[in-house]
């Protein structure tokens, strides 16, 4: 008797144990990440902005004085995504894409010296209007400006497009 509800009790142990789990299903509400994405972007390009104005300072990082790598490095770095220092360093980072898929918040990047093929010059596009694709920079000449993706000299010492967010 004592083997038969053992057994019984040991039968409906394994039942019970060999259902079948119900499937779970995700539902996603809005695509959070992008909303996140978007903010941080957001802060990152007003961080930038800050900028415009300041003098052009090899290895610069401040208001003080700001070079073209240090500006995306601590506009980046004022939403805690860490960057290399250094614009061929940051050439590495991200996905790359193609120019007509750019958006605000991604990074453009320039050879300027013809003579040494090497990207040394980046900025982060702040505006992409009816295909016109605008960035902030710093320039030697004038620091921290805005400028034009169509404008000739940018124009013919473009490299690459990477996305970082």
């Amino acid at each position: 008797m004592k083997k038969v509800l053992l057994l019984t009790f040991l039968s409906l142990l394994l039942i019970s144990c060999g259902s079948t789990r119900k499937p779970t299903e995700t539902v996603i509400i809005g695509n959070t990440n992008a909303s996140v994405s978007t903010k941080k972007i957001s802060k990152i390009i007003k961080h930038a902005q800050s900028f415009e104005g300041t003098r052009y300072k090899f290895g610069g990082t401040s208001k003080k004085g700001m070079d073209c790598s240090g500006l995306v490095y601590v506009s980046f770095k004022q939403e805690k995504i860490a960057l290399p220092r250094i614009s061929r360093d940051m050439a590495k980072k991200g996905i790359r894409i193609r120019l007509s898929e750019t958006e605000k918040g991604d990074l453009v990047f320039f050879q300027t010296n013809k003579n040494r093929r090497v990207i040394n010059h980046v900025g982060l596009v702040v505006e992409k209007k009816k295909g016109d694709i605008r960035f902030i920079h710093a320039t030697s000449s004038k620091g921290v400006i805005v400028s034009s993706l169509d404008e000739k000299y940018w124009k013919n010492a473009f490299v690459e497009v990477r996305r970082i967010i």
